[in-house]
């Protein structure tokens, strides 16, 4: 399953409440097909029904079918540049 560093979590964190989201808001990835490279990402008030839901020290992801099965083996890591902007990066799981 997709795990998310400590970095990625607070981007998480950072990116859904500066949203104005609330509740069980959190930040959905999406894919085409079970192995795709890019990836849709929207902030979403709640999970759509067959959606996995990974929630790491307050940070909510939920993955939808295909990008649950691309992403199963996968860390979450995210890098903030000076100006601020907030970019994602596909780490392989340590063993």
């Amino acid at each position: 399953m997709l795990t998310l560093t400590d970095n990625a979590s607070t981007a998480v964190k950072e990116i859904v409440e500066r949203s104005g989201a609330a509740g069980e808001a959190g930040l959905r990835i999406d894919a085409d097909d079970a192995a795709a490279t890019d990836f849709a990402v929207a902030i979403v008030p709640t999970p759509l029904e067959h959606d996995t839901v990974v929630e790491q020290d307050g940070a909510r992801v939920y993955l939808g079918e295909n990008a649950a099965q691309a992403l199963d083996d996968k860390t979450l890591d995210a890098r903030v540049s000076e100006d601020g902007r907030v970019a994602f990066d596909l780490l392989h799981q340590q063993s």
